[in-house]
């Protein structure tokens, strides 16, 4: 039985208490300090949110599917009871006056807002290495990123902090550090889970995920986040996810592995990783085809001209006059006072995304950048829907990430070395459909995840076939 469900039913059942639960978190918290993974939480919110649970009848308590769970939640999803940074400087102390829906519907669910995760500065990175209030270690190996944006999530599910937590995706940031970390990670449809009260960063690409250390903890509470919202026009009107449970077998499915996320050059780990997949996917009767993606090798640079470009849409806000701590610029001059205020704000990652946005939507460069590369991002859509519609594939296996966790500082002066990093995941934001990323096993100890895709609103089937494919695979055994 996964953890998620474990606490959910015991505590709806009242075999322990909702204060016993939060209480050895508050622990694990205060002993997992090293990661830098927490930016705020407290006993006193742990035990007020524990108390009203516990104040329920055991009936309404069991009614709820997330009773007593605690969840980690990444800190640009707002919250009205805990400050929301995003990471940086420019929001430091906010508190927002209102509440993500997917925070609303976890509460009402029963979970308990454990603890807001740290996040590379508004999201944009892969390492969690670009947050103004410190890097976050990997659990395994300190000296180790634990991959981004949402690394502070990833790394308190696989410390064992949290049995799961939120995140967020805009090119790969939920899915790429589960691989690094060794748990599971989630991207939805696009327009499955409601976006209101997320911090924008590419509108167009931004979903709330979830992490959990197995495929039923993250299915379970994606079941309670998904559905309709009013409050966010890209909301599909849908009803919430029913997640199929494991199968006795998988035969009729068909599993297509792209070649072009299998390079020559790619870490020998990673293809160890993938291809004890693929045999344990034939052990279960599946069929394994080989498809082309022939648009996939455009996905990093198209994705890097659209992220950014609404990017910095988005944060024109944090001005000193709408949004941040104001700071003081030539008298009456207003653009010196965003100068100023923008300038000290914000850290050198999000200023750099910032600046090659705002040129690549600027006249005589937007027919140039930004307009092809949605032209692009329409022919990458175009190869998923040209898969799994005409080609009969019902789901996709890749890996990941290229490399198991690289070095904290390998990368961060090097940033088309860190985009790179995003290589297997960002073409699924572009085209809006679900993926997730699941343990493969372990590379000179390292995890290494293998990565599951389906065509739009498939998650039904594709949390079935991955908690299937999770029972053959060990997370610890090495791959070669």
């Amino acid at each position: 039985m996964s953890e998620v469900r474990f606490i959910a039913e015991a505590v709806g059942a009242g075999r322990t208490s909702a204060a016993s639960v939060a209480r050895e978190v508050g622990s694990r918290i205060g002993h997992a300090a090293s990661l830098n993974a927490v930016l705020h939480w407290s006993p006193e919110l742990l035990d007020r949110q524990a108390a009203k649970l516990d104040a329920m009848s055991e009936r309404q308590r069991g009614g709820r599917p997330l009773a007593g769970v605690p969840v980690a939640v990444k800190d640009n999803i707002v919250t009205t009871d805990q400050p929301t940074t995003c990471g940086s400087r420019i929001l430091e102390g906010y508190t927002s006056p209102f509440e993500a829906t997917a925070i609303t519907r976890l509460r009402q669910a029963g979970a308990i807002i454990a603890a807001k995760s740290n996040l590379d500065e508004f999201a944009m990175g892969s390492s969690t290495e670009h947050s103004a209030y410190g890097r976050v270690h990997h659990p395994m190996d300190p000296s180790r990123v634990p991959g981004g944006s949402s690394g502070g999530s990833a790394a308190l599910v696989a410390a064992g902090v949290v049995p799961a937590a939120l995140g967020s995706e805009t090119g790969g940031s939920v899915r790429q550090p589960a691989s690094f970390c060794g748990i599971v990670g989630v991207k939805p449809t696009y327009g499955r889970v409601s976006r209101f009260g997320l911090v924008a960063f590419g509108s167009s690409l931004d979903q709330i995920g979830v992490f959990g250390r197995r495929v039923d903890d993250a299915a379970r509470v994606l079941e309670v986040i998904s559905g309709h919202d009013p409050n966010d026009a890209t909301s599909e009107d849908r009803p919430p996810m029913t997640a199929e449970p494991a199968r006795d077998d998988l035969r009729g499915v068909v599993f297509g592995m792209p070649r072009e996320y299998l390079p020559a050059e790619l870490d020998p780990g990673v293809r160890a990783g993938v291809d004890r997949a693929a045999a344990a996917l034939k052990r279960l009767g599946a069929t394994i085809r080989e498809v082309s993606l022939p648009h996939a090798r455009f996905a990093v640079p198209t994705y890097y001209i659209v992220a950014p470009a609404e990017a910095a849409a988005n944060l024109a806000r944090y001005d000193g006059v709408r949004y941040g701590p104001r700071k003081v610029g030539a008298a009456g001059d207003v653009a010196a006072l965003y100068r100023a205020t923008r300038g000290a704000g914000f850290g050198g990652e999000v200023r750099r995304r910032i600046l090659t946005g705002t040129y690549v939507l600027s006249s005589g460069y937007y027919d140039a950048y930004y307009q092809k590369a949605q032209q692009v991002r329409a022919l990458l859509a175009e190869d998923f829907r040209r898969v799994f519609e005409d080609q009969g594939v019902h789901y996709l296996l890749t890996p990941t990430t290229p490399t198991p966790a690289f070095k904290a500082g390998e990368k961060v002066d090097d940033p088309v070395a860190m985009y790179l990093a995003d290589i297997f995941t960002c073409s699924m934001n572009l085209a809006g459909v679900p993926a997730l990323s699941l343990p493969g096993g372990r590379s000179e100890g390292l995890p290494v995840g293998v990565q599951l895709v389906g065509s739009h609103f498939s998650e039904p089937g594709l949390f079935g076939v991955a908690a299937t494919l999770e029972r053959e695979l060990d997370p610890t055994a090495e791959v070669r």
